[in-house]
Parts: C-alpha cells; sequence; structure tokens
C-alpha cells in the first residue's frame, strides 16, 4: 500500500505541471499494459482544475488507454501463453481465456469499463488470438464511454460535482484503489475456482 501510494502521489504531481497532458496520455498507455494505477486519478484531478477542457483530456486518456491495449495486444500475441502465465499464473489466465471463450469482444467491453485490471484482458487477448479489430473496437467503446462519463459528469453537474469532488477527492481516490484491488482478488479468486473445477 506505500508503494500505491507513492505512485498515487506521483501521478498527482502531474495534474499542476505543465507536462499534464502528455503524462495524462503516457500514463494511460501504460496502465493498458503494465501500469499498476488507472489513468482516472490524474483524470479527474486535471479536469476538475480545467472543467473547459474536460472532453479533450477524455479524447486524450481514451487514445493513450487504446493504444495502450493495442501494445499489451502485442505483448500477448507475440509471447503467446508462456509469457502470459509467468505474468498472471496459470489460474488468472485459465480465467481471461474462459471469458474470451464465452464472451469475446464483450470481455474487452466488461474489462474497460470496471475495476478488473485491464491489462490482464489486453495482453490476454494477443496471447489467445482474438480477432484485432473487434479488440479494437470494443477497447474505443469501453475506455472512452468511461473516461467520457467521468469528464461528462464534471462538465454536466458543473459546480456541485466539482465541489464534491473536491471535498471527497481523497475518500473517492481509496475507495477507486480499493475496488482496483477488488479487481485484482476477484480475478484471482475466480481463477482459482475454475482451477479445482478443472482438476476434479
Amino acid at each position: 500500500m506505500d508503494l500505491v501510494k507513492q505512485l498515487y502521489d506521483w501521478m498527482l504531481s502531474w495534474a499542476d505541471s505543465p507536462y499534464g497532458v502528455p503524462a495524462l496520455f503516457g500514463l494511460a498507455l501504460a496502465e493498458s499494459s503494465f501500469f499498476p494505477l488507472p489513468p482516472d486519478v490524474l483524470l479527474i484531478a486535471m479536469t476538475l482544475g480545467s472543467p473547459v477542457n474536460a472532453w479533450w483530456f477524455a479524447t486524450v486518456a481514451t487514445v493513450g488507454s487504446v493504444l495502450g491495449g493495442a501494445l499489451g495486444y502485442g505483448i500477448g500475441w507475440y509471447g503467446g501463453q508462456p509469457v502470459l502465465k509467468k505474468i498472471m499464473g496459470q489460474d488468472r489466465m485459465d480465467l481471461v481465456h474462459q471469458h474470451f471463450q464465452r464472451y469475446e469482444g464483450w470481455a474487452i467491453l466488461i474489462a474497460g469499463f470496471t475495476p478488473i485490471p485491464y491489462k490482464i484482458f489486453t495482453i490476454g487477448a494477443g496471447a489467445f488470438y482474438v480477432d484485432f479489430k473487434t479488440f479494437m473496437v470494443a477497447s474505443i467503446v469501453s475506455r472512452g464511454g468511461r473516461f467520457f462519463l467521468v469528464a461528462g459528469a464534471i462538465q454536466f453537474f458543473g459546480p456541485w460535482i466539482k465541489d464534491s469532488i473536491e471535498k471527497y477527492f481523497n475518500l473517492f481516490s481509496i475507495v477507486f484503489i480499493v475496488l482496483l484491488i477488488l479487481g485484482f482478488w476477484i480475478v484471482k479468486h475466480q481463477g482459482q475456482k475454475l482451477a479445482q473445477k478443472t482438476s476434479t
């Protein structure tokens, strides 16, 4: 948790920096393939500071995240299932495979919107040879929907939502991190259950 807090503070430090937009793009790109924290933290902070640029910030986050997803797809495609297994473990790899078999592109949509770690599904999509066009469309819809929803909420509700988020920003951030950790736990737990069923 100390490392998470340090990363969280480091991300927020970019909000008031002249390099905030490039940082948002880079973090969104990295999060889709290897970085542990979601770019929403920086997106929210930047949008609160400049609501008029909300749509621009959401666009930057979306483009970065989709390109990062493509990078994750490439890691899975060229590294194959051995790399996926090394990164995630057999249980989680089996769970991701099961999701792709059952839901195909919908698995990307679900992962893109929820606290389930998106990078697991971007790498998994490449490792299990999910159609690239389907993957990209699902990534654009899910990640764009998520980031524009955040930015749109601040724009639509105006000062009320801005004041509420500013007042409870630390609480929202803690909840978001807890949901992220919960997402990892769900993937691990479901993977173990799947492994037990397979072994019996």
